[in-house]
């Protein structure tokens, strides 16, 4: 049979597509958008501008079980690839332009949960462009944050090099360091290497592939930037990020990770980008230990049931574990502690489509939570029709404070517009007084609720204004029903807000404590884990919640 592996990956792509092997949307999503292209390119005098060649897709197949595992029982034997990887392998490999033959992805992004033989797949790769892509004088590195994190690559990689004498003899591989410490791997006759490297690399350097593992763990993304900037002398060069699920949604590969969903989606156009995520669906129950399968490609091939049951099994006597086997294990962003709300629930109430402008005149709770004048604060607008609620969020942040390698988060969403910088090192409390008088004049504001806490001056200079300034102190009394309130919103779908990622980030932020009485207070664990936005937007909805609109609600709504 010509070509097994390849047939493999198209057996796989329509069974997922046909509904025969239950996975999310997304890796249904990659399936589908392989087929349809396969489709495209195959029309008689297409226009498509890229071909599969599958031979070359066999070829890194091929190449992949000629390597050996080199740990635990099958240490020493020939890898089998499963369909998922052939799949993998496959289109990200197997595509290439049609005007020049060169590849067509230049960054693969996959996510898949622990012990699913995420490292064997990148080391695979770093080897295959390594000796086998052709590239003279070929530079690859594994990068990470650490150098115990860049050896999880390296390692497999070097292992697979020294155990496997005929792959070495056959291209003229040879090594440094020791299985302790491994170093590097050189091919002379190209003046080719392969290194692991943490941190930046060195000026002149000029990757051919560059290997992010585990980037959830990056807080910047200057390793991905530097990799990929310094690629620009390479013919058809690969990034390749390999990643875990994390629990910092204002992370880089959070990032990266939601534009590859709207790649997948087709919301974004990126042709150049292969990427697969295997989770569990939005709505899926994550107790159900039946769907664990579902996110884990390698179930009972490398992840054995017994294990996962009793990850499982922990995960339910123990609701301070819960969070992280989620995310490690069923690759759902979760917050490391225990978190307030269910960011999967949050994400399905977002509608990118929502606009103030279309509540003029309508009814509001503005809820302020200034907390630091020289820190994030947050206004949050919440309007009612009927019992749907609304809610946009505006932030503000000192000029400095957005400054320095660990907040390029803030500069990136005050250069998206969702976070409004005013000069210097202190919050211009003028620019907030004057959004809200804004506010005032082109909405009904009912009320401000607000932390007194460092809001003096600014509940004064309302005050004069005629506006209905409401103090609610930080305690469990005032904010345990309506933070309980705002989850259960959520959870049936009854609150939507606009996406603002700042928003998400705070709400994603906060951990709750859970008194003898059931009453929860909102808390973040870290003091770089702002919740402005949720506390401001919890205040709002306290009012609601105490108060009826002056008007008849609109019967249209915007979702």
């Amino acid at each position: 049979m010509a070509n097994p592996h390849v047939n493999i990956a198209h057996k796989y792509a329509r069974d997922v597509r046909d509904g025969k092997i239950d996975v999310c949307l997304y890796v249904k999503q990659a399936c589908i958008r392989h087929l349809n292209d396969w489709d495209l390119s195959k029309k008689k005098n297409s226009k498509f501008p890229y071909k599969f060649i599958p031979e070359l897709g066999e070829q890194i197949c091929n190449f992949a079980e000629t390597m050996t595992h080199v740990s635990g029982k099958w240490k020493g034997t020939l890898l089998k690839l499963q369909p998922w990887q052939c799949f993998i392998f496959s289109v990200a490999f197997g595509w290439v332009n049609r005007s020049d033959n060169l590849r067509r992805f230049r960054e693969i992004y996959i996510e898949v949960p622990r012990k699913n033989g995420k490292s064997v797949t990148a080391a695979i790769i770093g080897n295959y462009m390594f000796a086998v892509d052709g590239e003279p004088g070929a530079e690859i590195y594994s990068g990470a944050t650490t150098e115990k994190q860049a050896m999880k690559v390296f390692e497999p990689a070097w292992l697979m090099t020294v155990d496997n004498k005929e792959y070495a003899e056959y291209f003229g591989l040879d090594t440094s360091g020791t299985r302790k410490y491994p170093k590097g791997i050189y091919c002379l006759s190209t003046n080719s290497k392969f290194f692991p490297i943490v941190g930046l690399p060195g000026d002149g350097d000029s990757p051919h592939c560059a290997i992010v593992d585990e980037y959830h763990e990056h807080r910047t993304s200057d390793l991905y930037d530097t990799m990929g900037t310094g690629m620009g002398a390479r013919q058809q060069p690969l990034l390749v990020v390999i990643t875990t699920a994390g629990t910092n949604t204002a992370s880089p590969c959070y990032d990266k990770r939601s534009q590859c969903i709207k790649v997948l989606s087709g919301e974004i156009v990126n042709d150049s980008i292969f990427t697969v995520i295997y989770t569990l669906d939005k709505d899926d129950d994550w107790t159900d230990f039946n769907l664990w399968r579902k996110a884990n490609p390698n179930y009972q091939v490398s992840l054995f049931e017994p294990y996962l049951r009793k990850q499982y099994n922990e995960a339910m006597q123990a609701a301070a574990k819960q969070n992280i086997l989620r995310c490690k294990h069923l690759n759902q962003w979760c917050n490391a502690g225990v978190a307030w709300m269910d960011i999967n629930k949050w994400e399905n109430c977002a509608d990118p489509e929502l606009r103030m402008e279309d509540f003029a005149g309508e009814d509001c709770w503005v809820g302020i939570d200034l907390a630091s004048k020289i820190d994030l604060a947050a206004m949050s607008i919440l309007f009612r029709r009927g019992e749907i609620y609304y809610l946009f969020v505006k932030f503000y942040l000192p000029e400095e404070r957005a400054k320095g390698e660990d907040k390029t988060h803030y500069a990136g969403w005050a250069h998206d517009g969702y976070i409004t910088l005013t000069p210097g090192n202190r919050i211009d409390i003028d620019v907030i007084e004057e959004d809200l008088r804004h506010i005032a004049r082109n909405y009904n504001v009912l009320e401000v609720p607000h932390d007194p806490w460092n809001a003096a001056q600014f509940v004064a200079h309302m005050q004069k204004e005629g506006i209905e300034m409401i103090e609610v102190p930080q305690t469990v009394g005032h904010l345990s029903e309506p933070t309980k309130e705002m989850e259960a919103l959520v959870l049936e779908e009854k609150l939507f807000h606009d996406g603002n990622p700042v928003l998400s980030w705070c709400v994603g932020n906060v951990v709750i404590n859970l008194d003898k009485k059931d009453n929860v207070f909102p808390y973040k664990e870290k003091p770089e884990n702002k919740i402005d936005g949720a506390i401001a937007s919890i205040l709002a909805l306290s009012r609601s919640l105490h108060s009826k609109p002056t008007q008849a609600p609109q019967v249209t709504a915007v979702c």
